[in-house]
C-alpha cells in the first residue's frame, strides 16, 4: 500500500544480535536475556555468563557485577575488541571471570523451563564441556532496522539513522528519526521516548512552518 504524508518520523528500532541456537530461542525471556540493564535485577545474587568482547559486553559485565555473585564472560578469541578503559575495568572486577577461545554451543534446560548451564567449546581445540549458570546475557551487538529505506536516507557505518546535530531530522527534510534505530548507544525506553517526544515536536514545527496543519 502506499500512503502519502508531508512528514514522517521512522521509530523501526534495532533489534539484538543472537547466537542463533535453537534452545536460546526457547529460554528467551527464561533466562536468556541480550538487555542487562533491564533484566539483571531478576539475577540479584546468581552466578550468570554474558557473551561478546565489545565495549557493550564489558559494560553489561560491570552493570550485573554490582548485582549478581559472579559474572563470566565467554568470548570467542583470546582479547577483548573493548576499549582499554572498559577492558581494565572489567579485568580487575573480582566478580568477573572470563573464558577465553571459547563460544556457547547450548543453553539448558528447556525441560525446566530455565536456564541451568550452558555447553561451551574450545574454538582451538573443539573439546566441550558444560558450565552451570543461571543466566546467559547475549551482548554482540544490535541490527537496526532501516534496510527498508535502501539509500533513500543516510546511514553510519554501523547502519543506523544519522540525524542532524541537535536535532531528529534526518539528510531529507520533513522526515524524522527517533528511538533505536537512530541511537547505538544508549538504547533504552525512556530515551527513545525522549527522541520521539523530539521528533513528534520537530514534526509539528516543520509542518507549521509550511502551513500545512
Amino acid at each position: 500500500e502506499e500512503y502519502s504524508t508531508h512528514s514522517v518520523i521512522i521509530s523501526t528500532g534495532a533489534k539484538a544480535r543472537w547466537i542463533g541456537l535453537e534452545n536460546e530461542t526457547k529460554l528467551q525471556n527464561r533466562g536468556v536475556s541480550a538487555c542487562a540493564t533491564c533484566d539483571g535485577f531478576f539475577f540479584r545474587d546468581q552466578d550468570v555468563c554474558i557473551v561478546g568482547g565489545g565495549d557493550t559486553a564489558m559494560e553489561e559485565a560491570l552493570y550485573l557485577a554490582g548485582l549478581c555473585k559472579s559474572v563470566t564472560v565467554i568470548h570467542r578469541r583470546d582479547e577483548l575488541r573493548a576499549s582499554k578503559i572498559m577492558q581494565d575495568r572489567a579485568l580487575k572486577h573480582p566478580k568477573i571471570n572470563f573464558f577465553w577461545n571459547t563460544v556457547v554451543t547450548d543453553v539448558f534446560d528447556v525441560e525446566a523451563g530455565t536456564v541451568n548451564a550452558v555447553e561451551l567449546q574450545d574454538t582451538k581445540t573443539g573439546e566441550k564441556r558444560v558450565h552451570a549458570t543461571e543466566g546467559l546475557f547475549i551482548a554482540i551487538g544490535h541490527t537496526p532496522n532501516t534496510t527498508i529505506f535502501g539509500d533513500a536516507l543516510e546511514l553510519d557505518d554501523l547502519g543506523y539513522l544519522v540525524t542532524k546535530a541537535d536535532t531528529p531530522e534526518t539528510n531529507i527534510s520533513g522526515v524524522f528519526a527517533s528511538g533505536d534505530v537512530q541511537d547505538h548507544v544508549w538504547r533504552q525506553a525512556i530515551t527513545a521516548a525522549g527522541t520521539g517526544c523530539m521528533a513528534a515536536i520537530a514534526a509539528e514545527r516543520w509542518l507549521s512552518e509550511r502551513d500545512l496543519l
